[in-house]
């Protein structure tokens, strides 16, 4: 009966052992071709922590080259849609945002499946995130993977200008005390600014657009280093759309910026900010794309960016200590989900056009 038993053990654990040993073959082999092709070109937005940081750990780890495009994802969309147009594929992998993955990249078939590319062991274990496996947001279940999950940001406030109490609510923008001292991206345009002004258009309506973004002048830039330099420096000591990111160096460097996670006056949302993984279609470097879309969802990557960027990832074996614990959503609290595929690529686009128009309309009065 001992012996039946062992030999059923051992039946059991050899497949388990050969597609152990499969992985590791497959990926042995790529990384080898990977280095032959020598190089990467990974598009994504101005980002320090991943130019600083991710970068280069991933070359001297592979010793592989990244050639980083860094801008608007509208900008590299345009761009790789122009190339395709001419026969052209100069992008491996693409760390874009949720509007420009919904409505360009997923449905003008930019990008291939994703997930026949994964190899790693700790990247396809579902027990290593915290949804109980990884999150491929696209309807087809296999082109888009979101790698992080965090409470969205109201605003941030530089607290040797604006008191802690002062903005606990979004009515409190209203005040004629900061007329002049809030800073928004350009919400005429598509992008993070018009998100947010179409969600104070659905919640308060278009006199509250009007009294924001009109009466008090705000200042309106598309340069996120304008903004976290015009926040650190009191330019505009309210940044509605600010990014953490950019601000760790202000941080450290002991300029007093603060992160406004909720108001007493409006919803909560959580989204998948800062960037969504997809691998291009017909890439450069098809062996450095298997490999860098591997790691870069790795325990060791999204560490290191988590660290760097102050946000949190859907992997449950990433340390979080460092992170403010108002930034992490809690389990059993319904949230609105603003990067939700619907929503991002029908949705919100419809919110942020109407609320462009109206702001144009406005402004130009």
């Amino acid at each position: 009966m001992k012996i039946a038993i062992i030999l059923f053990l051992i039946f059991l654990v050899q497949p388990t052992f050969a597609q152990d040993k499969d992985w590791e073959k497959d990926w042995n082999e790529t990384l080898a071709a990977a280095k032959k092709e020598g190089q990467i070109v990974v598009a994504g937005s101005p980002d320090l922590v991943m130019r600083r940081e991710v970068i280069p750990n991933f070359t001297a780890k592979f010793g592989i080259k990244v050639e980083y495009l860094a801008g608007r994802s509208s900008r590299i969309a345009a761009r790789v849609r122009t190339e395709r147009d001419a026969g052209l594929s100069t992008v491996d992998v693409f760390m874009a945002g949720i509007g420009t993955t919904t409505r360009v990249l997923y449905p003008e078939k930019l990008i291939q499946p994703l997930r026949p590319m994964l190899i790693l062991p700790e990247v396809v274990d579902g027990s290593k995130w915290k949804i109980g496996k990884l999150w491929f947001a696209d309807p087809g279940k296999k082109y888009v993977i979101r790698a992080f999950n965090r409470l969205g940001s109201f605003g941030f406030i530089n607290t040797d200008y604006v008191k802690l109490n002062e903005i606990r609510a979004a009515k409190d923008l209203l005040d004629p005390k900061w007329k002049g001292k809030i800073a928004v991206d350009d919400p005429t345009v598509s992008g993070t600014g018009a998100n947010t002004a179409g969600q104070f258009l659905m919640q308060f309506g278009e006199e509250f657009l009007k009294r924001l973004y009109v009466d008090q002048k705000p200042g309106v830039t598309r340069n996120r280093r304008q903004l976290a330099d015009w926040l650190a420096r009191g330019t505009y000591p309210i940044c509605l759309n600010c990014r953490d990111g950019d601000l760790k160096p202000l941080k450290r460097a002991g300029f007093n910026v603060y992160q406004i996670y909720e108001v007493s006056d409006m919803e909560v949302q959580v989204g998948g900010s800062p960037w969504w993984l997809s691998v291009a279609t017909n890439p450069p470097n098809p062996n450095a794309q298997k490999i860098f879309a591997n790691w870069i969802i790795s325990k060791e990557a999204l560490e290191t960016y988590s660290r760097g960027y102050g946000t949190a990832t859907l992997r449950n074996d990433v340390d979080e200590s460092f992170l403010n614990s108002q930034s992490i959503p809690r389990p059993g609290v319904k949230y609105f989900d603003s990067h939700e595929w619907t929503w991002a690529s029908t949705g919100r686009r419809k919110a942020s056009q109407r609320t462009a128009k109206l702001l144009k309309r406005l402004m130009n009065r």
